[in-house]
């Protein structure tokens, strides 16, 4: 139970101020909020997520903490939906190498580093469109829209998030020069395109 108290603490500093919601998970794999006092679906729970609704859930019977193992679920599921994958099969191959190698322990803070980092870029350029254009959101002609732009950042962020020290090796390194140079190039042209916009008005 001790462990179960330091992982709810934990969860709540994310949060903030607001406790983060307590999921119960029963035998049955049944999904209850005991805020709502209702069942959830693992799709209720990622639509939590999106929203930025922390929660913890925990196993009813034990009272472990499972929140991971949940969120892993989540990722397959919306893995499983088609469409936009999120996670290259190349990253999920070299994630999967990481198990039981000596740079384990460094993969889980670099990873959240590397999130944290897109997330930033992705709020400052969202910022600068909405001043860049006034509020007045869609765009004509060929200047790419915000979907469009948002699936080019997501395919640079798959990319760096494979090529980025310290996990590259080294019979990787002259493949990773030259991936590297390639998101220069995208970057590069994604400023010319921002340019052109504030030009433009």
């Amino acid at each position: 139970m001790a462990g179960k108290a330091a992982a709810g603490g934990a969860h709540t500093a994310e949060a903030g101020s607001t406790p983060p919601v307590v999921i119960k998970k029963y035998a049955n794999r049944r999904l209850y909020n005991t805020e709502a006092s209702s069942y959830v679906t693992l799709d209720d729970l990622a639509k939590m997520v999106r929203q930025g609704r922390d929660f913890v859930v925990y196993d009813a019977k034990t009272g472990d903490d499972i929140t991971r193992s949940v969120l892993t679920q989540i990722i397959v599921e919306e893995e499983s939906k088609g469409g936009q994958n999120l996670l290259p099969t190349a990253f999920l191959r070299q994630l999967i190498g990481y198990y039981g190698d000596n740079l384990q322990d460094l993969v889980p803070r670099y990873l959240e580093f590397a999130m944290a980092s897109f997330a930033r870029q992705q709020d400052q350029m969202r910022r600068a469109l909405e001043q860049t254009m006034g509020g007045f959101m869609p765009f004509h002609g060929s200047f790419p829209n915000l979907e469009e732009m948002g699936k080019q950042n997501m395919a640079m962020m798959e990319r760096a998030m494979s090529l980025f020290a310290p996990f590259a090796r080294r019979e990787e390194a002259p493949a990773a020069s030259a991936e590297v140079e390639a998101l220069k190039a995208e970057v590069e042209a994604l400023r010319r395109e921002l340019a052109a916009l504030r030009g433009g008005r």
